[in-house]
C-alpha cells in the first residue's frame, strides 16, 4: 500500500467517524438549550477537529508525492506518523473532554499542535525546486 492510499484511507475513516460522532451528538443531547452553552461549544470544536484532521489527510491522499531523496523521505513518513497519532489524539480529545470532563485539557491542544508538526516535516519533505522549461 503507498502512503497515498494510507492517508486516503485513514481520511475516510475519520470522516466516518466525524459523521458518527455528529449522530451521536444529535441523539444524546437532542435539547440544545438544556445543556449549558460552554459544553456546546465544547463538544461541536472537538467535532470539528476530527473533520480537520480528515481533510488533512484526504489532502495529502490526493497530493502526496514521495520525494527521492532519503532525508526527504524521511520526513515525509515522520510527518504522516505525527499526523496519525494527532489524529487518535483528537478523537481521544471529543470522547475525553466531551463526555468524560466536560471540560477542556490538554489533549485537543496537543493533536491541533501536532497536526501543525505533521504538516511541517511533510512541507519541508515535500519542497523541491522545478526546472522551467523553456
Amino acid at each position: 500500500m503507498t502512503v497515498k492510499w494510507f492517508h486516503l484511507i485513514i481520511g475516510i475513516v475519520l470522516f466516518f467517524v466525524f459523521t458518527t460522532t455528529g449522530r451521536y451528538m444529535r441523539i444524546d443531547f437532542p435539547d440544545k438549550d438544556a445543556i449549558p452553552q460552554e459544553l456546546r461549544l465544547l463538544m461541536r470544536s472537538r467535532h470539528i477537529y476530527i473533520l480537520f484532521s480528515a481533510l488533512l489527510h484526504l489532502a495529502l491522499g490526493v497530493y502526496f508525492q514521495l520525494r527521492p531523496q532519503v532525508w526527504r523521505k524521511v520526513l515525509q513518513f515522520g510527518g504522516s506518523a505525527v499526523l496519525v497519532f494527532s489524529s487518535v489524539l483528537l478523537v481521544w480529545a471529543f470522547v475525553v473532554e466531551t463526555y468524560s470532563l466536560q471540560h477542556f485539557s490538554g489533549l485537543s491542544r496537543n493533536g491541533i499542535y501536532l497536526s501543525l508538526a505533521g504538516i511541517g516535516l511533510h512541507l519541508i519533505g515535500g519542497l523541491t525546486r522545478r526546472k522551467h522549461e523553456q
